[in-house]
């Protein structure tokens, strides 16, 4: 599971900028960096390969998130320097009845990886990944790599991950916690729907080592389980053979149903391997332009790309159309510029009232149309809306909860507004809640990685006939209810 660790790497282990941390106050929830004067008992604090942090920027850091509207504070940050450090500080909360929440790369939107009072498990130190070469069909990765890193290591061997969400600057961990939706996964699933085994830390402090015949109702409960079994610590995911070039359409549309069919034609064909959409503002300020964006792979992948039969039979507007022959990895990280944009121009640090939803396909016309009426692009800020579907036939995670439904739709309204206007975060979050019930009330579901303000009814409704099952691994396998207090979800 881990190295034996050295004398030195204990040591460091126990110091915090400099203070050695000496022990853990359990009368006053607080570790303890100097002997306390009023005589208060301390606990020893197990050696570790890593760090725990009490500092203030390591703390402050870690109440925050892409989000920047949710704030709760932890006492600690554990920095692992192994997976025997997760297993011995879980282990330790669980003693003491302290919460924890692991954080990969902090891009959720609602305090989900933050915890008050408890242990924040940086994950980002997790970064091993395993043995490959050019007939590997997985690899073993540590949570906290992030995929644009997976992707470059795959690559070299040419293989792939078969799914990527659109941004690569995410955890591995973080979004198996989630599901891990793009354009992708009408043809392959999630990414939850493509990892083979899983090495978890439970919120008792187990090691475990699970996949679909291997203790199945705990890969089951981890998969898209929003961190409420366990500490994903490291996976392992399927490689196909990856494309060396890619030929990306960009489709323009006038009409939102005509674009919706159309985008419903192409997933059902397989016709593209990958297929999302974006509806952005015409110059009145109405959302009443429609893109197609569709990808087809090069060899070794798939054939050479032909334009007549790949566009055959769409009613886009010709006159708009652009293509572009792309290297592999550049299409995948075709967003990293438009990052650098946001993050030099500050707005990266602004806050992000997310709107996701998983949208049935049958009803998706009148529904995006109806959410659209009530945007505005001052609402929307420098931020994106996309609108895909989806095969429901390929979701197998029972936890990625999804319309009953065909062909489902993701709906996201990606909203960027500055983080100091509360009354303006407040109307947008409320303005979610209300998304949230129009599309529950025709079957949809939410897709967890944005801001719907959500009750402990709210997410038994969410995970319905999966609910049973998901608190029956909670009460095994984190019996004290310590890990993930943020999601809100027991």
């Amino acid at each position: 599971m881990s190295h034996t660790p050295s004398r030195r790497t204990v040591l460091r282990g126990l110091t915090v900028t400099g203070a050695a941390v000496i022990g853990f106050a359990p009368a006053t929830r607080t570790w303890a960096t100097t002997a306390t004067a009023d005589g208060t008992a301390l606990v020893g604090i197990p050696p570790l390969d890593g760090t725990l942090s009490t500092d203030e920027a390591s703390l402050a850091a870690a109440s925050d998130d892409f989000g920047h509207i949710v704030h709760r504070r932890p006492v600690a940050v554990l920095r692992p320097g192994s997976v025997r450090d997760v297993v011995t500080m879980v282990r330790f909360c669980n003693e003491h009845r302290l919460p924890v929440a692991p954080r990969g790369q902090g891009h959720a939107t609602q305090g989900q990886a933050q915890v008050s009072g408890g242990l924040v498990i940086d994950t980002a130190p997790l970064t091993r990944i395993g043995p490959l070469g050019p007939h590997s069909t997985t690899v073993t990765v540590g949570a906290g790599i992030r995929w644009s890193e997976l992707a470059k290591a795959t690559i070299a061997h040419g293989l792939t991950p078969p799914v990527f969400t659109d941004y690569l600057e995410l955890s591995v961990g973080g979004t198996l916690s989630v599901g891990g939706i793009g354009g992708q996964t009408h043809r392959q699933g999630a990414q939850v729907d493509n990892v083979t085994e899983l090495q978890v830390v439970t919120g008792a402090g187990e090691f475990v080592r699970c996949s679909r015949s291997r203790r199945p109702d705990l890969f089951h409960a981890v998969l898209a389980g929003l961190g409420q079994c366990a500490v994903i610590v490291a996976a392992t995911v399927r490689l196909v053979r990856a494309p060396r070039t890619v030929r990306h359409y960009l489709l323009p549309y006038d009409d939102l149903e005509t674009f919706l069919k159309d985008q419903r034609a192409l997933v059902r064909e397989g016709r593209f391997d990958y297929v999302e959409g974006q509806v952005s503002a015409d110059p009145e300020g109405e959302f009443r332009v429609h893109t197609l964006e569709a990808v087809a792979y090069g060899p070794p992948a798939g054939p050479a790309p032909d334009d007549a039969v790949l566009l055959r039979g769409l009613r886009h507007d010709p006159s708009g159309v652009q293509i572009a022959d792309l290297s592999y990895y550049d299409f995948l990280d075709r967003l990293a510029p438009s990052v650098a944009a946001l993050k030099e121009a500050g707005l990266w640090d602004w806050a992000h009232p997310w709107l996701n939803l998983l949208l049935p396909g049958r009803s998706t016309g009148a529904l995006v149309s109806r959410m659209l009426d009530d945007l505005t692009p001052a609402d929307l800020g420098p931020g994106v809306v996309l609108v895909y579907p989806v095969r429901r036939d390929r979701l197998t995670t029972p936890l990625l909860r999804a319309p009953d439904d065909a062909t489902p739709y993701l709906f996201a309204v990606l909203r960027t507004t500055p983080p100091d206007d509360t009354a303006t975060v407040d109307r947008l979050l409320a303005a979610n809640r209300s998304a949230y019930e129009l599309a529950a009330s025709a079957g949809g579901t939410q897709y967890p990685v944005g801001s719907i303000p959500f009750t402990r009814a709210d997410w038994r409704t969410h995970f319905g006939p999966a609910w049973p099952r998901l608190a029956r691994a909670k009460r095994t396998y984190d019996p004290r209810g310590i890990l993930v207090p943020g999601q809100g979800i027991f």
